[in-house]
């Protein structure tokens, strides 16, 4: 199991070092930082706890809150008062314990915070990256419907991590000890697939030089994942559909049945139901898939997860090329965030793996992640007359535009116009304690 690891912001050295090696000798992974400022170097979401003292230089300890909102934040202080620790918790901070303070007390505020932090998140799931409330619920339904044999469909746009969740599922479930076979639908010529799935025998079509097993056969007593399934032909749909209802396959050109026992899992980024009121995908089959359905959001609408997605990849990558260590600069990770990402997670990667290669210094800039900027949310014209970007972080954007537009507008055509969802807006407005004004008009 994954040590905790937790990051101490203290600017008193001897009471951070103290804390440093109490810590570290607990079996927890420890780093430590002087300030808020310096703080900000890490990746602040990927801590299991973050402890820091309430008076530091530059920015107070429970700023630290607002940049890493997913993190438990510990706050201690000298300067101990009902009205502190009151003020403390207010701003978000999970528990607040005043100095000098017993290490045994310390020791037990941290280990039920983080065993809090672990017990009230879904389980993670592995190689998937971000706590927003969609992928919460996400990783919720994968867990549970993993240890069946139920077959599943997953939804979502392109480079989503689609075949992530397929792996997911797989791992949790009574197969997992034989390897999960897939195949991506739109990959292979239409006139190969059934061969491909199905098998089929010696002679059976012009180029049939041997007897094959098709993937469907190999995955007897394990998983099938089917990639974009929504570019199946019908004539081998009607093939899937008999595997799934009587469980058993007939090769291309032969006579015989065989007996297969298999967990479907199949994804698309297309609207099934819309294929099936159009003909071209059966109506038999798609219930029989739709049995339970999950969903992937698009990464425009993760944004608080962004960065923690964009610093999970920065630090694989590095690894991966063994560069050492990069950072973001301020602008490339307002970038990051502002940028619509309509490639998804697949975009995303591939731009920083780009980024890690090209890089010469320590500080990777916006330029070298050579995105489109075409493809960010189009900026109100008012807005784009009297600000330009760098002028306003992103939370004083969505502040100044929600403030400015949404007695003219509905909640949907405000979300629309910031390029995020109603839910993602609501979030926002939560966080921000900007709550909608009903109309005063009778």
């Amino acid at each position: 199991m994954a040590r905790s690891n937790i990051l101490i912001i203290e600017d008193e050295v001897v009471i951070r070092k103290s804390l440093y090696k109490f810590l570290s000798k607990q079996g927890f992974d420890v780093s430590e930082a002087g300030s808020l400022n310096e703080a900000k170097d890490f990746p602040l979401n990927q801590f299991s706890l973050i402890i820091t003292d309430l008076r530091l230089p530059g920015p107070i300890g429970t700023d630290v809150i607002k940049l890493a909102p997913n993190v438990p934040v510990l706050v201690m202080t000298s300067y101990a008062s009902v009205s502190s620790a009151v003020e403390s918790m207010k701003l978000g901070a999970a528990d607040y314990i005043a100095k000098p303070f017993d290490y045994d007390d310390l020791l037990s505020a941290v280990k039920a915070l983080i065993k809090n932090t672990e017990d009230s998140l879904s389980k993670p799931i592995e190689g998937m990256v971000g706590q927003c409330e969609p992928m919460q619920q996400l990783y919720g339904r994968i867990n549970k419907v993993a240890p069946t044999s139920t077959n599943v469909l997953v939804l979502g746009e392109s480079g989503t991590g689609k075949e992530l969740v397929a792996k997911a599922i797989h791992a949790g479930s009574k197969q997992s000890q034989k390897e999960m076979i897939s195949l991506n639908c739109a990959a292979i010529p239409e006139s190969l697939i059934e061969s491909e799935l199905f098998g089929h025998e010696k002679g059976a079509f012009t180029g049939a030089t041997n007897r094959r097993v098709g993937l469907v056969e190999a995955a007897d007593g394990s998983t099938l994942f089917l990639d974009e399934i929504g570019e199946l032909p019908l004539e081998a749909q009607a093939r899937l559909l008999r595997v799934l209802q009587e469980g058993e396959v007939r090769r291309v050109g032969s006579i015989e049945t065989i007996n297969v026992n298999i967990r479907l899992i199949a994804a698309t980024h297309r609207d099934l139901k819309s294929l099936t009121q159009s003909g071209h995908f059966r109506e038999d089959l798609y219930y029989r898939l739709n049995v339970v359905k999950l969903t992937l959001p698009p990464l425009r609408e993760r944004q608080g997860d962004l960065e923690e997605l964009a610093d999970h990849y920065l630090k694989t990558h590095c690894e991966k090329l063994q560069k050492p260590y990069l950072n973001f600069s301020e602008e490339t990770r307002r970038l990051i965030v502002s940028y619509r990402w309509p490639g998804n997670i697949r975009e995303l990667k591939n731009a920083i793996e780009r980024a890690v290669i090209l890089c010469e210094h320590a500080v990777i800039s916006p330029d070298l992640l050579a995105i489109e900027i075409e493809h960010s949310p189009p900026q109100d014209p008012q807005e784009a007359e009297n600000t330009r970007p760098e002028d306003l972080s992103l939370e004083d954007y969505f502040q100044k535009f929600v403030m400015q537009n949404q007695d003219g507008m509905t909640e949907t055509e405000l979300a629309q116009r910031l390029g995020i969802s109603r839910k993602s807006l609501w979030q926002k407005r939560q966080k921000l304690n900007l709550p909608r004004e009903r109309s005063k008009k009778k």
